[in-house]
């Protein structure tokens, strides 16, 4: 068997409506789905629910759960906040810092654009507290072969040491301005 693609991705959300309202009109996503019920399917348990569903484009579906009987929502507080997000891609640089001044213009606390050298982000969170990078791929297919012949060394190594291997050192060493 082999994964044909995400279905899709299921996060909780404080309140369904203004969370599909935030997400399109921030991120200008479709609002394709509503599914609520009194009963969770898979174990029957007495827990109403508004579970909707968003289209993040080329048949990837974002979708969230208001659970209104559950403890408040909270985040794994074992893990910083910068770990657990949810990275889009945009189509171009002049996207991503676009969409930046939008969010910012709307009062959205935006950090970056951050080079990540294949790429560049800006994070922010949406009124959930689920944090969320927009990314503008920038890398070289040259690029991508050097992290691709060195992939399993480096986690072989991380696996052994828990530190940092030194295969790709070159993504975060000084770039000029023509390489950023």
């Amino acid at each position: 068997m082999k994964i044909k693609q995400i279905h899709h991705v299921a996060y909780r959300c404080i309140d369904a409506k203004q969370t599909v309202e935030w997400y399109v009109k921030h991120l200008n996503m479709d609002f394709v789905l509503a599914i609520a019920e009194n009963e969770v399917p898979s174990t029957k348990a007495p827990d109403p629910y508004m579970h909707v569903f968003l289209d993040a484009g080329h048949g990837n579906v974002l979708a969230f759960f208001e659970l209104p009987t559950q403890a408040p929502m909270d985040r794994d507080r074992n893990t910083p906040a910068w770990v657990q997000h949810l990275a889009l891609e945009v189509e171009s640089m002049d996207a991503l810092l676009a969409a930046k001044e939008r969010l910012v213009a709307a009062g959205i606390e935006v950090l970056g654009p951050v080079n990540h050298t294949i790429f560049k982000s800006i994070y922010f969170f949406d009124p959930n507290g689920h944090r969320l990078e927009l990314a503008a791929n920038t890398g070289t297919p040259e690029m991508y072969k050097k992290l691709d012949d060195v992939k399993w060394e480096m986690l072989e190594e991380w696996s052994k040491t828990r530190k940092a291997p030194r295969h790709a050192a070159w993504m975060h060493e000084p770039q000029s301005e023509g390489q950023q």
